[in-house]
C-alpha cells in the first residue's frame, strides 16, 4: 500500500486556482452589494438564485459522498476526499443563507405580516410557514448536513494513521445511512421553504425530490470538472483510470434521468389535473419568455446531455465528459431561475446583471475554501483496505 504522503494533494496549484476564486468571489461580491444598495428588492431575489445555486453543488457533493461510503465502490473512493472538501464548506452556505433570512418579507408573502393579515390562505399556513420557525428549520438542515460532514470527513481522514482502517470504514457506514436518511428529509423540506414557499398557495408532492435530483447532477458535474483539473497533476494523473471516469459518466447520466424523471413526472400530474390552483405555476413558466426557457431545459438539461452520455466513448475520456458536464452544471442556474424568479415576474421573462453576480460571488468564495480543505489532506485514503482494487487498471467497479 503506498504512503500517504505520496498521495499529497498539489498544495501550489490548488492554492494558484483558490486565489482566483477569492478574487471572483470578492469583485462578485462587491458587485452584489452595489446591487443591494442599488435595488435591494431584486437584489434578494437574485441572492436567493444564487444561494440555491451553488449551495445545491455542494449538498449535491454531500449525497453523492454518503452514497459512496454505503456501497464502497471504487468509482468514488478516489475522489472521497473531493467530496469531502466540498461538503466541509457547509457551514458557509449557513453565513450565505443570512441575506434569504433578513430579506425574507421581501421574498416571500408569507413573512408580510400585512399581506397575510389580508390572506386566509397565508393565515392557515403561518403556523409553519412564518419568520420565525422558517428561521429555526434552516438551523436544523444545516445542523444535519453540517453534523453529517464532520463526522464522515473526520473518520475519513482518522483512517489513514488507524491501526484498524476496516473498523473505520464500518463507522463511516454506521453515520451514513441514518446521515443520508436525514439528507433527503431536510433537502425535501428545504426545498420547500426556500423555493416552493415562493408560491404559497401552489403545492407539489414531487418538487423535494425534484430538487435533490437537480442536486446530485449538480454535485456529479462539479466532482467530474475537479476531476478533470486533477486528471493532470500528481497523484491522480498516476491513480485515475479511464473505468473510474466511464463509473461518472454512467453516475452524471442515472442523475439527469433522475432529474428528467421527476421534473416531467410533476408536469404531467399537474397539467393532467387542469385544477387552477395547479396549472397556474406552470402558465406563468410557459409564457411570456419563459416557454423558451422551459424548451431550452427540456433540449440542453435533458435530451443532448442524454444523447451525447449515450457514448462509451465520451464518458471513458474525462475532457469530454467534462464538457457535458459544465453544460449541465449550467443548465441546472437555469433551471432555478425558471423555478423562483417567475414567483417576482409571472408570465414576463426577467433577468438581471445581480442573477448572474451573485453566484459568481459565492462560487468564487465557496472555491476558495474548497481548495484550501481539498490542499489540507492526502488526496486519497492511502490506508483504506480497498484503495488497492480501486486504482488496478480497468477494474471491475462497484
Amino acid at each position: 500500500m503506498s504512503r500517504p504522503d505520496s498521495f499529497a494533494p498539489p498544495v501550489a496549484d490548488l492554492a494558484a486556482l483558490g486565489r482566483k476564486g477569492l478574487v471572483i468571489g470578492l469583485a462578485g461580491l462587491a458587485a452584489s452589494g452595489a446591487g443591494w444598495a442599488l435595488a435591494p428588492e431584486r437584489f434578494a431575489r437574485s441572492w436567493l438564485l444564487g444561494w440555491v445555486f451553488v449551495f445545491g453543488v455542494v449538498l449535491g457533493a454531500y449525497a453523492i459522498l454518503l452514497v459512496h461510503t454505503l456501497s464502497r465502490g471504487a468509482w468514488g473512493l478516489v475522489v472521497r476526499r473531493t467530496l469531502g472538501a466540498a461538503a466541509e464548506t457547509i457551514p458557509l452556505f449557513a453565513l450565505f443563507a443570512l441575506p434569504v433570512i433578513f430579506g425574507a418579507r421581501t421574498l416571500y408573502p408569507w413573512a408580510d405580516a400585512a399581506r397575510v393579515a389580508k390572506d386566509e390562505v397565508l393565515q392557515h399556513q403561518a403556523p409553519y410557514l412564518n419568520p420565525t420557525f422558517f428561521a429555526l428549520r434552516l438551523v436544523l438542515y444545516f445542523v444535519i448536513w453540517g453534523g453529517g460532514a464532520l463526522l464522515l470527513t473526520r473518520l475519513s481522514v482518522s483512517q489513514d494513521a488507524s491501526a484498524d482502517p476496516a473498523g473505520v470504514e464500518r463507522k463511516m457506514q454506521v453515520v451514513a445511512g441514518p446521515a443520508l436518511i436525514l439528507h433527503i428529509l431536510a433537502v425535501s423540506f428545504f426545498a420547500v421553504d426556500v423555493l416552493m414557499s415562493l408560491n404559497p398557495r401552489w403545492f407539489s408532492t414531487i418538487y423535494g425530490l425534484y430538487v435533490l435530483g437537480g442536486q446530485a447532477v449538480s454535485g456529479m458535474a462539479f466532482l467530474i470538472l475537479v476531476a478533470l483539473f486533477l486528471s493532470a497533476r500528481e497523484p491522480m494523473s498516476r491513480v485515475l483510470t479511464a473505468s473510474h471516469v466511464h463509473d461518472w459518466g454512467k453516475l452524471l447520466l442515472a442523475f439527469m434521468m433522475l432529474w428528467s424523471y421527476f421534473a416531467f413526472s410533476q408536469f404531467i400530474i399537474i397539467w393532467s389535473g387542469d385544477l387552477p390552483e395547479e396549472i397556474g405555476f406552470y402558465k406563468d413558466r410557459f409564457t411570456g419568455g419563459w416557454g423558451a426557457v422551459a424548451l431550452g431545459l427540456v433540449l440542453f438539461h435533458f435530451a443532448v446531455p442524454f444523447l451525447l452520455l449515450l457514448s462509451r466513448d465520451l464518458k471513458r475520456d474525462v475532457k469530454k465528459l467534462s464538457i457535458v458536464a459544465a453544460i449541465l452544471l449550467a443548465m441546472r442556474w437555469v433551471d432555478l431561475w425558471w423555478l423562483a424568479i417567475p414567483a417576482f415576474s409571472p408570465k414576463q421573462l426577467s433577468f438581471q446583471w445581480l442573477d448572474l453576480a451573485t453566484p459568481v460571488a459565492m462560487g468564487g468564495l465557496f472555491l476558495f475554501a474548497f481548495t484550501k480543505r481539498l490542499a489540507a489532506h492526502p488526496l486519497l485514503p492511502a490506508n483504506d483496505p480497498n484503495l488497492e482494487a480501486a486504482l488496478r487498471p480497468e477494474a471491475q467497479h462497484g
